[in-house]
């Protein structure tokens, strides 16, 4: 049985990325919460940070979901089910509500993670148990998963629990959690993955989380037990990676205790990056970046930002202009409005999700 414990790593698995921007004040926002065994819609007013949940919700899904993705053409949902090694797969309605379509897809051992390419042409399992990624294409009809040639991928780590891709599609970046180190990817034009140059490349203790900035240009990675983040330049031909200067990066720290980062995203802009820490009371670290070098270069006034207990992932809304963060010991998704000018988070909104989220993605 799943206890708030082991959440400690199935909740940093979880992978949100965005829908691209829109301009109606309402958005949908999916949360996977593994307790109950659900998926939960919400309907998001981005002029409060208000939530309201839709008729139906939550939406029974397998055992342990971990992560929810929504596809680009908004017509499927995905929820990976860590407890029973299965996707599930979901249409979504004109409110937003979920309906599954069974028979589920299956994976190899505990999918932490799910990322689907800009294109919406594949989709990625990221397998914690067996330190493999499962690849799958996508038809575009109906959303269903069919295994891609040489699927599963061994990750050559251990403990996979995140992913990321690149805006281009081209690179899937693997955090593997019990080897220190990230594993890199070229996606072909069938979905299949071959290692880039020099993968995996070494991070610090426990990576537990992978953002990349709007430009493909920088990738930047959560070291849970270091209490670090990591930064690198993307090659834009191999997708190789390359340490920036000064990289691993600290946040202040309370006198030598060490701040358990979890989860970091970097803004729509590109200018800022913020991060999370799982411990009890948790927060928010927020930074300027150097767009030249990828540099952290500033902290953001005001910042940390207080959150719930133990914030365990960040996403952004649609419009890039408001940050969520799930809240694992309260059982909340926080809501931040981002002031453009300098970075600086205002808490907006607190939303009960009466059981430990997981994952959350918004679409449009």
């Amino acid at each position: 049985m799943l206890t708030r414990a082991s959440l400690a790593i199935l909740t940093l698995t979880s992978f949100m990325v965005l829908a691209a921007c829109s301009t109606s004040p309402h958005q949908t926002a999916y949360v996977t919460t593994p307790f109950n065994n659900g998926v939960s819609a919400f309907r998001l007013d981005t002029n409060t940070g208000s939530f309201k949940q839709v008729l139906g919700s939550p939406y029974p899904t397998g055992i342990s979901p971990s992560s929810v993705w929504v596809h680009p053409s908004g017509k499927f949902a995905y929820v990976s089910n860590a407890g029973e090694n299965t996707i599930s797969l979901f249409k979504i309605g004109s409110t937003g509500a979920l309906t599954e379509v069974t028979p589920r897809t299956p994976t190899d051992l505990q999918p932490a993670a799910l990322v689907i390419d800009p294109g919406g042409a594949f989709l990625f399992a990221v397998n914690s148990a067996s330190n493999t990624i499962s690849a799958y294409s996508i038809t575009a009809s109906s959303g269903a998963l069919s295994p891609i040639t040489g699927s599963p991928y061994p990750t050559s780590g251990f403990t996979p629990i995140r992913g990321a891709i690149s805006p281009s599609g081209k690179f899937l970046y693997v955090a593997n959690s019990n080897s220190a180190s990230i594993s890199g990817f070229a996606v072909n034009s069938s979905g299949g993955l071959s290692p880039v140059p020099h993968s995996p490349i070494l991070v610090g203790n426990g990576p537990n989380w992978i953002a990349i900035d709007p430009a493909g240009k920088f990738l930047y990675v959560a070291n849970l037990q270091d209490g670090t983040f990591s930064g690198f330049t993307i090659d834009a031909s191999t997708g190789g990676l390359a340490a920036v200067n000064g990289s691993p990066f600290g946040v202040a720290n309370s006198g030598t205790a060490i701040v358990p980062l979890s989860s970091l995203l970097v803004d729509a802009s590109g200018k800022y990056i913020y991060v999370t820490s799982l411990a009890s009371s948790s927060s928010v670290y927020g930074f300027a970046i150097d767009g030249t070098t990828g540099v952290p270069t500033a902290v953001i006034a005001g910042s940390p930002f207080a959150t719930g207990g133990a914030s365990g992932f960040i996403v952004t809304d649609t419009t890039g202009k408001l940050l969520f963060v799930g809240n694992q010991t309260s059982d909340t998704v926080s809501g931040f409005k981002i002031t453009p000018s300098n970075g600086a988070l205002t808490l907006i909104s607190t939303t009960g999700t009466t059981s430990a989220p997981t994952s959350m993605f918004v679409i449009k």
